[in-house]
């Protein structure tokens, strides 16, 4: 798919711009919170 296919898809069908976008702020916060978990603190 060329990015003007892309482009022409998403300024058809609106609400897709808004799909992808919630798709790509939960995907960036479940990165973030692997990790975080995925971190240790040796100490004591």
């Amino acid at each position: 798919m060329s990015d003007s296919t892309l482009a022409m898809y998403l300024k058809e069908n609106p609400r897709m711009t808004g799909v992808l976008f919630t798709i790509t702020l939960l995907l960036a916060q479940a990165g973030n919170a692997a990790a975080a978990a995925g971190c240790s603190n040796p100490g004591p």
